[in-house]
């Protein structure tokens, strides 16, 4: 098999991969709030399933790419799927089964733990691609998620009677044979030697890689553009319903969103590579400047719409620019703990906006919430030029050396 097919054969599978994690992940983001109403001693609870998967994925994000560091990108996802999806999935309809909310909770938490490790297909993509082909490869696997904003939706509404006997479990045992799924196609997984530590490749203190200012600007817009994103999306249903719109339109609303985050995944690499990471982050960055803007000019289904489709294209631009702009930064041995922190870091700050959102809305309301995250994106902004500054300082000693 050429490379150039056999690169493709593995990029293909790991897309492949992510829709079916993706599927389990907004599953459980639509329905799991539901079934905590139904199932919660305190409705107070209801929506701490959701909470506990993304902490699920805080803790499991770093040891998953320590892990695999050691182990393979392969066998590592393969742990991923079978403990946290068909795991996770099975415990989670069995605390449904069960009338059993913090089996049930127990359940999402495992659930995150396959996020933790799925989260690095998109890194995975880059090491089984050429050079050229990186930025498309990361792009390819980021866009598996608009056939996710239907099947996702589907899974959480369609199945919730697939199993009579446990009224809502069908998606979350859906979930569990999808995971199947995902252990079959993973297992055909290639990486060539190339894209696993070699013990020649350089090995840097953390402390040395995260002091260069292109670190800084890769983490800090993949986190930062994560956040805001996660915060005003948790945000937009609970302020849709405060303005009178039905449960059809926030659902409407919702879709356009997530599509607006995964659509345009089929052409960023390819914006990367003809522009530069730089501009696509500054682009990304204004993206969210506009929500903000739509946002506070009227609350109309339109505005919300437009406002939504900004949200996502932005943390589009952000989180496929930081990751491609972080794969240049760290030698293969070095990629398990400069992801593992990368991640840790945005899933933190995602963990902490999602519990923020709906205080923030609360004590600010919808406008105001918006033009609040108008001060972290002028942080991305503020870092990009940081760095490229010194970049060009730093080139420009070299030649004058």
């Amino acid at each position: 098999m050429s490379g150039f097919v056999h690169e493709k054969r593995n990029v293909a599978l790991l897309v492949f991969s992510q829709m079916l994690f993706m599927i389990a992940s907004i599953t459980v983001m639509t329905l799991s709030g539901v079934v905590g109403v139904q199932l919660s001693p305190d409705p107070a609870l209801a929506t701490l399933p959701i909470a506990l998967m993304m902490l699920g994925t805080v803790a499991s994000t770093l040891p998953a790419s320590l892990f695999m560091k050691k182990v393979g990108r392969r066998l590592g996802f393969l742990v991923g799927a079978s403990v946290g999806g068909v795991g996770g999935g099975l415990v989670s309809f069995i605390g449904i089964a069960l009338e059993s909310f913090w089996l049930f909770a127990v359940g999402n938490l495992i659930l995150g733990i396959y996020q933790g490790f799925a989260m690095y297909y998109r890194f995975a993509a880059a090491d089984v691609a050429s050079p050229a082909f990186k930025s498309r490869a990361i792009s390819f696997v980021m866009a598996a998620g608009v056939a996710a904003a239907f099947l996702g939706p589907w899974n959480a509404s369609l199945l919730v009677d697939w199993i009579a006997s446990v009224p809502l479990g069908g998606p979350y045992l859906m979930i569990a044979l999808l995971a199947l799924v995902a252990l079959g196609l993973i297992s055909q997984l290639q990486v060539p030697p190339s894209g696993e530590p070699q013990a020649g490749d350089p090995l840097r203190p953390m402390k040395t890689i995260a002091a260069q200012p292109a670190f800084v600007a890769a983490v800090i817009a993949g986190a930062v553009g994560y956040a805001v994103m996660m915060l005003v999306m948790t945000a937009t249903p609970l302020a849709m319903r405060s303005a009178g719109f039905d449960m059809s339109q926030v659902a409407f609303i919702m879709q356009w969103h997530v599509l607006g985050m995964f659509a345009p995944s089929f052409f960023t690499g390819g914006l990367i590579a003809r522009f530069g990471v730089e501009k696509i982050l500054m682009m990304g960055a204004l993206l969210l400047v506009g929500t903000a803007v739509v946002a506070n000019l009227g609350q109309t289904l339109n505005h919300f719409w437009m406002a939504l489709v900004l949200l996502g294209v932005g943390w589009n631009f952000l989180f496929i620019g930081g990751s491609a702009l972080l794969t240049r930064l760290h030698s293969e041995r070095e990629r398990g703990k400069v992801q593992g922190v990368n991640d840790l870091i945005i899933f933190s700050l995602v963990a902490l906006g999602s519990l923020l959102s709906g205080q923030l809305l609360h004590h600010l309301g919808w406008e105001l919430l918006n033009l609040a995250m108008l001060a972290p994106v002028l942080l991305v902004a503020l870092i990009v030029v940081w760095w490229k500054t010194r970049a060009a300082a730093t080139a420009s000693n070299q030649e004058s050396a």
